[in-house]
């Protein structure tokens, strides 16, 4: 049976997200790590772990943005996801997430802790449904979105990307 993007977010309960498409938290662990167990980027207290449903339409975008902590991805339905992640040295490395192995493509990757992405479908794609995980746990306090301008002054050779994937 072929799934829409619009059966999951019915079926999954998804919301939309600031950063652009929809998700749902589907856990959140009661192991709580103590501020002083953390690095001092964290404010306060996070829990172990967290983890969300999200999806993404085309012709739709997941701007860029950086947390901190690893967030690691897990392809679950749908059409390719290209992650964009740029690292602090400039380099941009995208992830292409799907269950399509002959492409290369992989069913998992990590983001790093404090690197810049986003997410998008690929072409020719109606939707890409994937799990977020994220350790120490998200919370909104280490969200950033970029702003596009600043992004692209640090990073000018991704200009272009950068312009198509902020607000």
């Amino acid at each position: 049976m072929h799934r829409t993007a619009d059966f999951w977010i019915q079926h999954l309960q998804l919301q939309q997200h600031i950063e652009g498409g929809w998700y749902s938290e589907v856990y959140r662990s009661a192991l709580l790590l103590d501020k002083e167990k953390l690095p001092s980027a964290f404010s306060s207290e996070r829990n172990v772990c967290t983890h969300i449903y999200f999806l993404l339409k085309k012709n739709g975008f997941s701007a860029f943005h950086r947390i901190k902590s690893d967030e690691l991805w897990h392809f679950y339905a749908g059409d390719p996801l290209i992650i964009y992640e740029i690292m602090e040295n400039g380099e941009l490395k995208e992830h292409f997430l799907s269950n399509d192995a002959e492409k290369g493509h992989s069913l998992f990757c990590v983001i790093k802790a404090g690197n810049w992405f986003g997410s998008r479908v690929a072409d020719g794609g109606e939707y890409g449904l994937a799990g977020c995980t994220v350790a120490p746990g998200f919370d909104f306090d280490d969200f950033e979105l970029a702003d596009r301008n600043e992004l692209i002054g640090k990073y000018p050779h991704h200009s272009e990307l950068i312009k198509q994937m902020t607000y």
